[in-house]
């Protein structure tokens, strides 16, 4: 039947425009990717087939041998990639090609730094494959159709890379997509049969359907089955028993899962039986992804029933905070017909995900162990994430806990290097508790008045400045036995790292100035919800903290930054009975100049906390007073 031709010309979405004229420049060195990214799609669509027709076998249209094929010809220069799988109808074209339907379109290229080499990484995570093609092609048509009784006829889709494409319904007989590539000026490398094989066996291997090569498709009929040549292995390699897999064989895998151009840092391939029988095969990126802190993007594990492929970023398979995982997870368990509705509440998924976490968190702990500087890259790109770990995952908390790292008072550095079990095996004698205190920055934390003491006694304290650790420190309360405690909260207990002399004194100081705490008091009014002398400062003259169970300034911060409601929660004003100020204080006569002294003492305070004040010109004001009165 002849199909009348209904062809119009559209313009790339914005984004799209910009994502070609990218991956034609930063990519340009590694172009051989091309073929690794168009043979992956077909993969996918054929994979989408095999799904669909598990409940609609007519789909196969009575040829159920899925296949992909790569040709080329040198006299019309080009490539061709057919594959018989899904394939596409008009509407999808558009919606998958003229347009990039993903949340984190604005975030990725608000991530793009012009940098090439790191730019060519970004693109590759993005997962826009199809348009890799424009880096050896100045035009690309794809033909496609798709499958199914009432799929009469075809689309195809032609575009230059630049401001628009055109999309034509043909006829075209067979199901599933043909992209032809018309390569550019200078890619004459890739019009050799020997290159094509090559570039397939580095990166395409382990697709588990047959890749077909034929070296000239000009002049032949199409279909003649003996001039085809299987050019890969065909073999699913989570398949493979562990001992016949290379590591290269590896790397080429995690890059064809993950749209990734980098090697992966380190993978756990395990076949479990037993009650239950799968297999996963789980990569650690090098590099975190541009979208790491969109919680609710769906991860990256793909779920597969008897090597029938269900669903990509089955988010059930991995919790939250290991979400940058990426991999395949294959069961023998399952049916064939499981939906996303089916896995939220399924005995089978919640064993999987049990186990699949307990080997992700002890492939890191192996990598701990053996290779520090391995793992302290690791923690460089997925620290913060981990550190949702122990209140998303309770039952792991511990092992979780034990690869967590700081920055602490230890180490004169930002970088986060020390462990909680480094962290104990420093602790003084008689030291009961693990101290931390949270900041909005590392020399916030590093330069906190509550530290004093602690330097002075030689007490480690963990300075946590990412904005996760507020939730880190609430979720892990003790580790090892030992609670953890913040510098800032509650009145400061050192234990047995005081003796009976030192609290004997500091009870004597808590008589001498009591008539001053009450004057300050009296002064602050509700600003403060009490005010005490203290013995955690040695330089500064005063600081803020707040009640044990109440949240700190910080979080509160963070809360109204996030837009959320916090409730206010009164400070507690703590005085340094040794400082020069607040002795001057202590013997100031006129209620005036004891009003300005106390309220600069507690406006310092809150600035020291990364606070804000309510009034900062009155504080100026005030300051410039006191400073007339002390040169005057």
């Amino acid at each position: 039947m002849t199909v009348a031709s209904h062809k119009e010309t559209l313009g790339f979405q914005t984004e799209v425009k910009q994502l070609l004229n990218l991956m034609i420049h930063s990519l340009y060195s590694n172009k051989e990717i091309f073929l690794r990214e168009l043979i992956s799609n077909a993969a996918d669509a054929a994979d989408k087939l095999r799904f669909e027709a598990l409940t609609d076998d007519a789909l196969y249209e009575g040829d159920s041998t899925l296949r992909i094929r790569l040709s080329y010809d040198k006299e019309k220069r080009t490539i061709t990639i057919t594959d018989n799988g899904i394939g596409m109808g008009r509407q999808e074209v558009v919606d998958n090609i003229g347009t990039i339907a993903k949340s984190g379109t604005r975030a990725f290229l608000e991530a793009l730094s012009g940098d090439q080499a790191k730019d060519a990484h970004l693109i590759g995570q993005f997962g826009v494959g199809f348009y890799s093609a424009f880096i050896v092609a100045d035009k690309v048509v794809l033909e496609t159709r798709r499958a199914g009784v009432g799929s009469e006829h075809g689309v195809c889709w032609e575009s230059r890379g630049e401001g628009d494409y055109t999309i034509e319904t043909i006829e075209k007989a067979p199901r599933g997509t043909e992209v032809t590539l018309h390569l550019r000026e200078g890619e004459e490398e890739f019009l050799d049969g020997w290159r094509l094989r090559h570039i397939v066996t580095k990166y395409s291997d382990h697709i588990d359907l047959p890749i077909e090569m034929k070296q000239e498709s000009g002049g032949d009929k199409e279909g003649e089955q003996e001039e085809w040549e299987q050019i890969n292995k065909a073999t699913a390699l989570w398949t493979l028993p562990k001992s016949e897999i290379k590591e290269e064989e590896y790397q080429a895998f995690y890059k064809h899962v993950a749209h990734d151009f980098e090697d992966p840092l380190a993978w756990t391939h395990n076949h479990v039986e037993g009650k239950l029988e799968y297999t996963s095969l789980l990569f650690i990126p090098s590099r975190a992804p541009f979208d790491l802190w969109d919680r609710d993007r769906m991860h990256g594990i793909k779920l597969y029933v008897q090597r029938v492929f269900i669903m990509d970023d089955a988010e059930q398979l991995m919790p939250r905070y290991l979400r940058f995982v990426r991999g395949v997870v294959d069961s023998n368990d399952l049916p064939l017909n499981i939906s996303r509705e089916i896995l939220q509440n399924n005995r089978i998924i919640d064993s999987i995900r049990a186990g699949s976490v307990k080997k992700v968190l002890g492939l890191l702990e192996d990598m701990a162990k053996r290779d520090s500087q391995k793992y302290q890259s690791f923690w460089k790109e997925f620290g913060q994430v981990m550190k949702e770990g122990p209140g998303e995952d309770p039952n792991n908390r511990e092992q979780i806990a034990r690869l967590l790292r700081f920055a602490s008072t230890y180490h004169d550095s930002a970088e986060q290097t020390v462990s909680l079990a480094d962290y104990l095996s420093r602790m003084k004698e008689g030291q009961e508790k693990i101290y931390y205190i949270t900041a909005d920055s590392f020399l916030a934390a590093k330069s906190s008045p509550h530290l004093e003491v602690f330097r002075k006694k030689g007490v480690e304290v963990l300075l946590l400045s990412d904005r996760v650790d507020e939730w880190l420190a609430a979720s892990l309360p003790e580790f090892e036995g030992k609670p953890l405690q913040s510098v800032t909260k509650g009145e400061l207990d050192l234990g047995n790292l005081e003796d009976e002399e030192d609290k004997q004194q500091q009870k004597e100081v808590e008589e001498n100035f009591k008539g001053l705490v009450d004057r300050v008091q009296k002064s602050l009014g509700d600003k403060v919800k009490e005010v005490r002398v203290t013995h955690r400062l040695t330089d500064s003259p005063a600081c803020l903290v707040v009640e044990q169970h109440d949240m700190s300034g910080y979080l509160e911060r963070l809360l109204k930054e996030a837009g959320q409601q916090a409730p206010h929660v009164q400070p507690i004003l703590e005085l340094n009975p040794t400082h020069p100020l607040v002795i001057r204080l202590k013997g100031e006569e006129t209620e005036e100049g004891f009003d300005d002294w106390a309220n600069l003492l507690f406006e310092q305070a809150l600035l020291a906390e990364g606070g804000r004040l309510e009034e900062p010109a009155l504080f100026v004001k005030r300051l410039n007073n006191l400073l007339l009165t002390v040169a005057g």
